[in-house]
This record gives structure tokens, sequence and C-alpha cells, in this order.
């Protein structure tokens, strides 16, 4: 067994574990396992993240608005006739 692994003793569903085994195979449900569990530890952690950045962006929209505010008076350059 490998030194960076922790045995662990699970309950699953029978059904939970005939699904698993259609899918893995009886002889590949640690490593399946494994794979699953990681999926959904980086789903948590971006959906953690994302709910974050929507705070931090709601926290500053009335200070955006302000700024956009304070330039809107000011006219957009014109355009070069030689640009391509």
């Amino acid at each position: 067994m490998n030194r960076n692994t922790i045995r662990l003793n699970i309950t699953l569903p029978q059904s939970l574990v005939f699904s698993l085994d259609e899918v893995a195979g009886p002889r590949k449900r640690s490593r399946f396992i494994a794979q699953a569990v990681q999926e959904k530890i980086e789903q948590i952690k971006n959906e953690k993240m994302e709910a974050l950045l929507k705070e931090g962006y709601q926290s500053h929209q009335a200070e955006s608005i302000a700024i956009v505010k304070d330039f809107e008076g000011f006219a957009e350059p014109e355009n070069s006739e030689n640009e391509n």
C-alpha cells in the first residue's frame, strides 16, 4: 500500500455499491471514489470562490457606478482616419 494513503472504512447504500461496481469495477473502487471526492472538493472550493467574488463585486458596485458617472461628461477620442 502507498505510504501517502489512509485506509478508510466507509458505509454506502448497497444500490450505490452495485452502481459503483458497474462503472468502476470492484477492483477499482478506491481510485474511482478518490477521484469523485477530489472533483467534489474542487467544485465546492470553486463555488465558495465565486460567492466571495460576487460579494466583493457587489460591495464595490456603488463606488464603481459613482466613478463611471464622474467620467460620463468626457468625450471619447475620435478615431484617426489613418488608422488601419
